[in-house]
């Protein structure tokens, strides 16, 4: 029993071993295809202004402050929008210009709204901070208010 059992490992062991110079090129034949597939795909989301170009569709732009880009890009991924950013140095502050594709304008309007509408809440809403440190300095306050007993009774009898 103990032997064959030992026959088929080694069995086993010396077709797994082999491997062919037909086998080898197949599986890279297999690995370049898959590749290729890959390349052959359009980029999307964020993206250089070259690639954009690349994909045939008129290109638009707008312009949006340097402390939104953070908000702007989770937006666009939410609404599967194919963009470029682009700094324009020339001025001071400098300003930022996003590229997007003539056809995505519809969806960009509405990410649009829903970005502004996001900040104006985020504006309205009190800091939280600001709001713990105002805590703070009343319990300070109240504690500063509160009479200090000296001579606590400890519940014995002289």
């Amino acid at each position: 029993m103990q032997e064959q059992v030992n026959e088929k490992t080694v069995a086993l062991y010396i077709k797994t071993g082999k491997l062919t110079a037909e086998m080898l090129q197949r599986a890279m034949k297999k690995l370049l295809s898959q590749m290729k597939k890959q390349a052959d795909r359009p980029p999307h989301g964020k993206q250089t202004l070259k690639q954009l170009m690349k994909q045939n569709a008129g290109v638009s732009n707008i312009e949006i402050t340097g402390e939104n880009i953070k908000a702007f890009e989770s937006t666009a991924k939410k609404y599967h929008i194919d963009f470029a950013l682009k700094k324009d140095t020339t001025e001071t502050p400098p300003r930022y210009l996003v590229f997007f594709k003539g056809r995505d304008a519809d969806v960009l309007t509405a990410a649009f709204q829903e970005f502004s509408a996001k900040k104006l809440t985020q504006d309205k809403k009190p800091s939280i901070r600001k709001l713990l440190s105002d805590f703070r300095q009343k319990a300070a306050a109240l504690n500063v208010q509160r009479e200090q007993v000296k001579n606590k009774d400890r519940g014995r009898e002289r």
